[in-house]
């Protein structure tokens, strides 16, 4: 099987490799760390307590189990705690979060050799897949390891979910070996069902992303952000977050005259594209410090929190063009009156639900600088939009929680 398994990946690599291999030569992508994708870890010292991994694939799943974490160094009878991270900002956003606590290390290519090595350096005793991330060679080997594996915060997309059933033979076993999956809302469970994962070790338990949601009205290191940026606090500020090629251009026209706008580009290559957009904006990844043109790049990673902090209205990216959305919960939670726009099929549920409880506004690319306009000109409907959107994260907090029970009976 696993022989049969490392073919087909092979010869995929083999046929697409012109395009990926393309692709990462010119991000930069090239330069990243080959020994850890190929399963090379350090090895860890002899355990003489439980350990458990956590997988999160990117910086949205590593910003996901912050508070799963915490919980479970808590309550998890002193087991210890490995997180792995696939790509090179997910490893780099762990380790800024976890690493003084716990180890960081690269989750490996699904191939047999370099899964085996990965497994036999670290040497868990539970495996925690958060959203998905269900591999036929990684799903293997820890079955015959009697290694169980779960999935938390379990999310099926309708996009991922056809392209699973496509896979068909291939992926129905790795969904079968589950020990459980934990998915964010009932129609992804029912999709988890249909992939294999038999009914009873399936649980709609909610999205934990509510509950790292972390409430608060003042963040620390937001005003020293302001001041080394040199962002006039007198004057208007939209922070536009996880944005993507094309909606920088979109943002410049948006934004009324005397307001300022600071983008926070998703993926690092896409930071200079993002620059060009912006005329004569300041660059915080090289230090400069004011902007005539009231134009602001934060190309830097980690900070995104600080810039929702001192915005007055946030505008959520990779909503307005045609990928599937980014995480609205952050700038909701710090209060700010948050707008996306209609490409949101990766977050529809919490955009339904925060829409429901006027905690959001939804608005076509054509409508954008009108909304821009009207909550920069009515600081009563920002507070609606911060009342309101609090209030529903407090109202479906909880998930974690339940999480950490079902982590837990598997250790025990």
């Amino acid at each position: 099987m696993t022989f049969l398994i490392d073919a087909v990946y092979l010869l995929v690599a083999l046929v697409t490799s012109p395009v990926w291999l393309f692709r990462m030569v010119r991000t930069g992508k090239i330069r990243t760390d080959w020994a850890g994708r190929f399963g090379r870890v350090a090895p860890f010292a002899a355990a003489e307590r439980k350990r458990i991994l956590l997988h999160a694939v990117s910086v949205g799943e590593v910003n996901a189990i912050r508070m799963l974490i915490r919980r479970l160094a808590e309550r998890a009878d002193g087991a210890g705690i490995v997180v792995a991270a696939t790509t090179d900002t997910g490893f780099e956003r762990a380790s800024r979060l976890f690493g003084s606590d716990h180890r960081v290390v690269r989750y490996p290519l699904d191939l047999s050799f370099a899964v085996k090595r990965f497994l036999d350096a670290v040497r868990p005793d539970v495996v925690v897949l958060v959203e998905l991330e269900v591999w036929p060679s990684f799903t293997l080997a820890c079955s015959r390891r009697r290694i169980p594996v779960c999935v938390v915060n379990g999310r099926l997309t309708q996009r991922s979910y056809r392209a699973y059933r496509l896979l068909g033979p291939l992926i129905r076993p790795s969904f079968g070996r589950l020990a459980f999956a934990a998915a964010q809302q009932n129609h992804y469970a029912r999709r988890f069902r249909r992939l294999g994962v038999p009914g009873d070790r399936v649980y709609a338990t909610g999205t934990m992303k509510w509950d790292t949601a972390e409430i608060a009205d003042h963040v620390e290191g937001a005003d020293e952000l302001a001041r080394q940026m040199g962002i006039d606090r007198a004057k208007p500020l939209v922070v536009a977050g996880s944005t993507a090629p094309g909606e920088h251009e979109l943002l410049v026209k948006a934004v009324g005259e005397g307001v300022q706008l600071l983008c926070a580009p998703r993926r690092p290559e896409w930071f200079d594209r993002a620059a060009t957009a912006l005329p004569g904006c300041v660059r915080r990844s090289r230090g400069e410090r004011g902007s005539e043109t009231g134009r602001f790049l934060l190309d830097t990673i980690g900070e995104l929190r600080l810039a929702y902090a001192i915005a007055d209205v946030v505008v959520v990216g990779r909503t307005f063009g045609n990928l599937h959305g980014s995480d609205m919960m952050e700038p909701v939670a710090l209060g700010k009156a948050t707008v996306v726009g209609p490409a949101v099929a990766d977050f529809a549920d919490t955009v339904e639900a925060l829409k429901a409880g006027d905690g959001i506004i939804q608005t076509e690319s054509a409508d954008l600088p009108a909304v821009l306009r009207q909550l920069l000109e009515s600081p009563a409907r920002r507070r609606e939009l911060a009342d309101g959107g609090r209030a529903v994260i407090k109202a479906h907090q909880g998930a974690t929680d339940r999480h950490v029970r079902l982590i837990m009976s598997l250790i025990s």
